[in-house]
């Protein structure tokens, strides 16, 4: 069957088709300025693409002129609307509603609508993308596939906050966790390549990008993670500070004379390692400036590494050993330095990297030499596959 997965932000929309038989990639592409002017970029598989400047008001807009490419004679890879079986929508947060993804009817619109106020940027924007499908497809079946999902399985000695209790009785503060899609997609792959899907097992996610974050999984189960109640906590991260002592937010404001949502937007998109090297929040301008001799790109990039092994260390005592840890998304992928960086800290878990191995971008590869006491592997993270896969476990 053809999945269509679409994954809408706020003035944006990725999307792919995938064939969940081959589980091959039929067609990709994105819808850019939302509601500002509009860029469809469409890549159809096997042919040229296409790239279009078109008015899109709003996200039913969009998702129609990426049907019209869909079945378009010349770049189109489906003959009309009717090949595509089902959707499978990204949706950022499900709070405590969900622990698993649904068949989207109108109750789980209302449910995801409820948890608004624990994603303002991203739920709202998710909803429109749904109302926009359904209301083109309106005979489709649609599944919700939930970033904060997969983490609903961690216990409360985790998921709490050292506040007042009533606050999450009344307010649902809590640890939430985020790219749990992701997350599981790569856990399960992992499990696989050691041969325990089905036993005793601790296995450890970096999912190392823009927005990084490090899971823990015991028997396939996510036990804790470094995002909290939003994806601003835990790890530093390309604009994002990570975890600090929160009464640097106070601090802030009394010294910029800042509001509170203005110290936040400092927090969110001006930290980070763009924040503390001056320079970027890509790793490849960071690697090349700490090559020039740029001293604050190369404390950034220990600061990153050393954060990340402080979290893995620390899920190592909270699952009381580890099997394997896998290393994905774009800088866990491809940043080789990174990679060693982070793994040089790990020597007392008895692993060791082989260079050549570590040397390769963006592919399945065990890093960790053979006598290595804990397998380290690099695993290619692919959510929209995953969310297709979920999609039809529900519908197919």
């Amino acid at each position: 069957m053809n999945v269509f997965v679409v994954n809408c932000g706020s003035s944006s929309l990725k999307y792919q088709l995938i064939n969940s038989d081959t589980e091959e990639v039929i067609a990709k592409g994105l819808c850019e300025r939302i509601g500002i002017d509009g860029r469809l970029t469409h890549k159809p598989t096997g042919k040229e693409q296409v790239v279009k400047e078109v008015a899109m008001p709003d996200h039913k807009s969009a998702v129609s002129y990426v049907l019209e490419e869909l079945t378009d004679p010349t770049a189109g890879v489906i003959k009309d609307l009717s090949e595509i079986d089902a959707v499978g929508h990204r949706i950022v947060h499900g709070g405590e509603k969900f622990a698993q993804s649904v068949v989207i009817t109108d109750d789980v619109m209302k449910a995801i609508e409820e948890c608004n106020d624990l994603a303002p940027l991203h739920n709202p924007a998710n909803l429109i993308g749904i109302s926009a499908c359904k209301a083109l497809m309106p005979e489709v079946p649609m599944v919700a596939v939930f970033d904060t999902a997969f983490h609903q399985t961690m216990p409360k000695k985790a998921y709490l906050y050292g506040l007042p209790y009533e606050y999450y009785e009344d307010y649902k503060i809590r640890k939430y966790g985020f790219h749990g899609t992701s997350h599981s997609f790569v856990s399960k792959r992992l499990l696989q390549i050691i041969g325990k899907e089905n036993g005793d097992s601790k296995v450890i996610i970096c999912h190392l990008g823009n927005g990084s974050s490090i899971t823990a999984v015991q028997n396939g189960k996510s036990v804790d993670t470094s995002m909290g109640f939003t994806p601003l906590d835990g790890l530093i991260m390309g604009t994002r500070s990570g975890s600090i002592d929160p009464a640097v937010v106070q601090y802030i404001a009394g010294k910029k004379d800042y509001t509170i949502d203005e110290v936040l937007n400092v927090l969110n998109k001006q930290s980070g390692v763009e924040g503390i090297s001056g320079v970027s929040s890509d790793f490849r301008d960071l690697d090349a400036a700490s090559m020039e001799g740029n001293e604050r790109a190369t404390v950034a990039l220990d600061m990153f590494a050393y954060r990340a092994a402080q979290y893995i260390g620390s899920y190592v005592a909270a699952m009381n050993g580890v099997d394997a840890i896998a290393f994905t998304a774009g800088i866990g992928e491809n940043n080789f330095k990174v990679r060693k960086a982070i793994c040089d800290y790990l020597g007392y878990l008895g692993i060791t990297i082989d260079e050549q191995a570590n040397a390769v971008r963006g592919e399945e590869i065990r890093l960790s030499t053979e006598d290595s006491k804990v397998a380290v592997y690099v695993i290619p993270t692919n959510e929209e596959l995953a969310i297709a896969r979920e999609t039809v476990a529900l519908v197919g």
